[in-house]
């Protein structure tokens, strides 16, 4: 086990306990010696950490503490790498600059073995099916979510018929081959999906929609009996 991986293990431990907790169980927990668990809390202390307590007192960390460089297991580090370079390779334009600008940021702080392990991930993403081209700008879509703004749509269904909707956009779904508005129908009171790549105008409307994203999207998930949660 590497260094890194034993500090974020004993943060964890830390925060699983709300009393003091003695260094002899926590050297128990993390699988290490007491000396070594004493050396790690005081490498954690020096780094701001709020660990208060002795040996044999016990250990409390105080609410608050975040440490982002140490905070990724290599697992986590395969996550982010497949996530972003999935992003980077089916996503929109300011998506994969911004997946491949956030790789770079999360390695100018990794401690140097986990950049390792970033830097060494074969992990790779399969070519997939080719992406129809978006009617409007994804941007414009994601920016209208984020605000809980309304919009205006001029859309054509696969049979080209076409409809003017206001909708209250509150997710955009990115599936291997095409992407997905949703929204509340204000045409049709009631829960619409729209593919991006027929939607033919969107235009945002200065008024917000009457409800916050997070609850249209909790009775969407109601109304489609998904129990699982999006994030």
């Amino acid at each position: 086990m590497s260094r890194s991986e034993r500090l974020f293990d004993l943060l964890h431990a830390l925060r699983g306990h709300r009393r003091p907790v003695s260094g002899k169980v926590l050297a128990e927990e993390i699988g290490v010696s007491i000396r070594t668990l004493y050396r790690d809390i005081a490498s954690l202390q020096a780094l701001g950490a709020a660990i208060e307590g002795a040996p044999g007192v016990g250990y409390v960390l105080k609410p608050g503490f975040l440490l982002p460089p140490l905070m990724f297991t290599p697992e986590e580090i395969e996550a982010l790498v497949l996530g972003s370079r999935w992003v980077a390779d089916r996503a929109d334009d300011p998506l994969r600059n911004a997946a491949r600008s956030a790789l770079t940021r999360i390695a100018a702080v990794l401690p140097t073995d986990l950049r390792d392990e970033l830097d060494a991930s074969a992990l790779l993403i399969g070519p997939g099916a080719a992406i129809p081209a978006d009617g409007v700008d994804p941007a414009l879509l994601r920016k209208a979510i984020r605000t809980e703004r309304k919009l205006s749509l001029h859309y054509r269904d696969g049979a080209g018929a076409a409809s003017e909707r206001i909708v209250w956009p509150f997710a955009l779904a990115f599936f291997d081959s095409v992407r997905v508005l949703l929204g509340w129908c204000e045409l049709r009171q009631g829960f619409r999906h729209f593919r991006a790549d027929r939607i033919v105008s969107a235009t945002p409307i200065e008024s917000r929609y009457p409800k916050r994203r997070q609850a249209l999207l909790k009775e969407w998930r109601e109304a489609e009996g998904i129990n699982k949660r999006l994030d």
